[in-house]
Order: C-alpha cells, then sequence, then structure tokens
C-alpha cells in the first residue's frame, strides 16, 4: 500500500510539471490541463455574457497556477505520507498525534514547496531527504514559472491590439474602397504589412493560446471586432488591375486562411472558410453590452 501511494503521488507530480512545460516551454504553448481549465472558465464567461470583461483572461490564467499548485502539493503529500510521523522529527511543543497523518502530511509538502523552512518538521527518513530539496527546488521553479507566464502575455497581446487599431483606421479612411486607385507599391505594402501581422497573431495563438480569453474592454482593441475588415480589403485588392497588388491581396488571404485554420483548430466552432471562422470568433467574444 506504500508503495502505491508513493508511486500515485510520484504520478500526480509529473503531470503537473507535465502540463507546465507544455503550458510554458513547449512550442504547442498549452496544456492538457490548463487548457482545459481555460476553455472551461471562458465557457462559463460565455454563457454569462461575459459579464466580468478583461478578468476573465487573468483570472483563469490565476485558476491554473493554483490547480499547478495543489498537484504539486498533493502530490509530495502522498509520498510523504507513508513516513509520517516516523520519518520526520518535530520541535517540541509540536505532537504529530494532534492531527491526522494526512493533514501532516499536506502541511509538510506545502511549507517546502513554499520554501518557507519553518523548521518546525524536518525528514530524518533517508529517502525523503533526499526528496524534500527536490520538491523545494519545483515550489522555486513553479513560482518563476507562473510570473514568467504573466508578463510574457503582454507582447502578444499588445500585437493584436496593433493590428485591430490598425484594420479600424483603414476602415474609417474606407481604404478597400479606394485600394483599386491606391498607388500600386503603396496598396501592396499596406497589404503585405497587414499580412506580416495577420502572421504574428496566428503565432501568438499558437504559442500563447491563454491569450485567447482575454477580453477587451476597448471595441478599438478587439482584434475579434475588426478582423473582418481585412478579408475585405483581400477581396477589393484581387480586383486590382495591377499584379504586385494582386499577389500581396493573395499573401493576405493566405495569412487569414492559416489564422483561420488556427482559431477553428484551437478555438472556435465554425466551417472551413475564414468568414464564418472569424464570424464565430467575434461571436466568441461578444458581450451582451453589444460588443
Amino acid at each position: 500500500m506504500d508503495v502505491l501511494m508513493t508511486l500515485l503521488g510520484a504520478a500526480i507530480v509529473l503531470v503537473g510539471l507535465w502540463d507546465i512545460y507544455h503550458s510554458l516551454l513547449h512550442p504547442s504553448g498549452t496544456g492538457a490541463l490548463g487548457g482545459r481549465v481555460q476553455a472551461g472558465i471562458w465557457w462559463i464567461s460565455r454563457r454569462t455574457g461575459h459579464r466580468f470583461g478583461s478578468a476573465v483572461g487573468p483570472g483563469s490564467m490565476i485558476t491554473v497556477v493554483v490547480l499547478w499548485v495543489l498537484l504539486q502539493g498533493v502530490g509530495w503529500a502522498l509520498v510523504y505520507l507513508p513516513h509520517v510521523p516516523g520519518g520526520f522529527t518535530y520541535s517540541p511543543g509540536v505532537d504529530p498525534a494532534d492531527y491526522p497523518d494526512v493533514v501532516g502530511a499536506l502541511y509538510i509538502s506545502l511549507v517546502t514547496l513554499a520554501t518557507l523552512g519553518f523548521g518546525d518538521v524536518v525528514a530524518t527518513d533517508p529517502w525523503i531527504r533526499l526528496a524534500t530539496p527536490l520538491e523545494a527546488l519545483t515550489g522555486f521553479a513553479l513560482l518563476t514559472a507562473a510570473l514568467t507566464w504573466f508578463t510574457q502575455i503582454y507582447p502578444p497581446l499588445s500585437r493584436r491590439r496593433s493590428l485591430a487599431l490598425e484594420l479600424k483606421f483603414l476602415a474609417e479612411v474606407d481604404y478597400a474602397d479606394g485600394i483599386v486607385e491606391e498607388h500600386p507599391v503603396t496598396a501592396a505594402r499596406v497589404l503585405d504589412g497587414l499580412a506580416a501581422e495577420v502572421a504574428k497573431a496566428r503565432i501568438d495563438f499558437t504559442q500563447h493560446g491563454e491569450t485567447y480569453y482575454f477580453q477587451e474592454e476597448d471595441p478599438d482593441l478587439s482584434l475579434a471586432h475588426h478582423l473582418p475588415y481585412a478579408l475585405e480589403l483581400r477581396d477589393r485588392a484581387v480586383a486590382s488591375p495591377h499584379p504586385q497588388v494582386r499577389r500581396s491581396a493573395r499573401r493576405l488571404g493566405l495569412a487569414l486562411e492559416q489564422l483561420g485554420l488556427k482559431l477553428r483548430e484551437d478555438f472556435v466552432s465554425a466551417e472551413e472558410t475564414p468568414e464564418e471562422t472569424f464570424a464565430a470568433y467575434a461571436a466568441d467574444h461578444l458581450r451582451e453590452s453589444g460588443r
């Protein structure tokens, strides 16, 4: 039974570390557990009309971090449980008989994970003396990873907001209506710039999938709100008499198709066309206030 308990604890610890690795270090950018938790919170938010707005994204990330802490804390507690209380010494005034073994093991695990080092409980079993520094190292790495995770989401969000503003400004000056008469070099440069930014957005959704669940308070900064205008620009530019503008339009079209494919694969349910995908994307981020 003790061996099974230890193996179960080790398995839980490894599952948590594997999810952290896939969320923060793997090119996929999404862990199986963390991704499901965020998708579940987003589903609840969507069903309530996104009443909590921009708090949903950070809130879902905090929930995932808490999940990682619980997995590590519970996993290591199961490793320690067969050795409580015999494998530890206790400070004067601390009687392990006053607490259930499960509570004692969980306390030891959480204190070690947080690297608090109270010193009221010290491992004496040789194997546990080796395990506790490993958990402390895991706790330090988890804290560092969580802080890094929160800071690395802002560049992708900034790029997405910048693209949304660019599309908004182009729409306000009716750029699509006059693109056929626009100087071909200028028009091609604009389309190529948009294609590059759309490609970056696709990469960001791949490597930082958690940013999908960030609701924009300002509709001007919402890519979901302005992305359909990129399709209109593509369609108008395809009709240009200038070959270089048509080439740039096709390039933009390919970038939009790739972005749509990524959204369909990971976030929205839609048909295969970019038009339907972007409409689903916009609907998924629609709030009751009308956005």
